[in-house]
């Protein structure tokens, strides 16, 4: 056992010999910049101003031989030789909720197909369930599958003891192959969470847009909820891609929701729609959509971003045409590790994420 001391907050943390930097300061509540969690995209970035730390698995491309020796460290792979002392960039935001990571084991109750592609995964979990803020996400250990999965929380945080995950199928991946053709009801998952740093900033009183595709509707969804929940009044829009109206899964509750809350808009987008389906609603991609709903003008409001990187990074490019910038723009994205080498998933128009 270790001790770390967290720079400049001061605050004191035992550690396990084996346990990542990262991992106990989530685990103690103490929140620290991060991303990709597998050492590639260097987020975690921090200085250790005393004693020493094995830098495990990360990447050369993200910590550099010269960072090294000047005393930097990837917080998610580096664990500690000896009691230490870090200085990291702690950057509050009032709106963040920080929740200590908990390791838990859940019983599937439910499994529903979505679309042709995504699956809807209903989890039970015992006592006091999980307490998360809307937006963030679990990483999912999956039975023969090396290292977990992150999948954000799709239900609204008022429902702790159930939550539900949407999970798409990837081709050729081992996790979520499994996860649709295996899983069972009655199974048992285990899981740590909640992480991450995409949520709503309640206290702006700017309106808000939602802009996602595919199963990037999960935490739009837990979001969305929690806002009309708690009674927020100014104008919320979600502007939802796919390709066919198959692919509008939860078309029913946006719609209800949209009859229901005056101040709530849902807007489906199709990309693939042939004028022969009787699709009579929006046709495009989603930031075609969007442009064309908000006449290309943005400013003014808070937007937040959930989907592939493609889509992303077109949506970011119509939000910045449309007079919003850097500042009022947030996302999530997740890395793997073929992404080491180049990092593609991060938009270039952006300093950081």
């Amino acid at each position: 056992m270790y001790r770390l001391t967290v720079e400049p907050i001061g605050v004191e943390l035992d550690v396990e010999e084996d346990q990542t930097i990262l991992d106990a300061c989530l685990r103690a509540g103490v929140y620290l910049p991060h991303a990709c969690v597998h050492g590639l995209c260097g987020t975690c970035k921090v200085e250790v101003l005393e004693g020493d730390v094995d830098h495990g698995d990360a990447s050369l491309f993200a910590l550099m031989d010269f960072e090294r020796e000047e005393g930097k460290t990837l917080a998610c792979s580096a664990t500690l030789c000896s009691d230490i002392e870090i200085e990291a960039e702690i950057d509050e935001d009032p709106d963040a909720e920080h929740h200590p990571v908990e390791d838990f084991t859940a019983t599937v109750t439910r499994i529903e197909d979505l679309t042709s592609d995504i699956k809807g995964i209903w989890l039970e979990l015992p006592g006091n369930g999980i307490t998360f803020q809307a937006g963030q996400y679990i990483n999912l250990n999956v039975p023969g599958v090396e290292g977990a999965r992150a999948f954000s929380l799709a239900n609204s945080p008022t429902e702790p003891n159930l939550i539900e995950l949407h999970v798409r199928l990837v081709e050729g991946g081992k996790a979520t192959t499994w996860l649709h053709e295996q899983l069972s009801v009655g199974d048992r998952l285990e899981f740590t969470g909640p992480y991450g740093q995409f949520f709503v900033r309640k206290s702006a009183p700017d309106p808000i847009i939602f802009l996602a595709g595919g199963s990037g509707l999960s935490s739009p969804k837990s979001m969305i909820l929690d806002l009309l929940e708690q009674g927020w009044e100014k104008p919320i829009s979600l502007v939802y891609g796919a390709r066919e109206q198959e692919g509008l899964y939860y078309r029913d509750l946006f719609q209800e929701l949209a009859r229901k809350y005056e101040n709530f808009s849902y807007i489906p987008a199709l990309s693939a729609s042939n004028g022969d389906d009787g699709w009579e609603g929006e046709a495009g991609f989603v930031h075609e959509a969007a442009e064309r709903c908000f006449d290309n003008h943005f400013e003014g409001h808070k937007a937040y971003l959930c989907g592939p990187p493609p889509m992303i990074d077109a949506c970011v490019t119509s939000l910045m045409h449309g007079r919003l910038f850097e500042k009022h723009i947030y996302m999530e994205k997740f890395l793997t590790e073929a992404d080491d080498a180049q990092s593609k998933t991060r938009s270039p128009l952006f300093r950081k994420i």
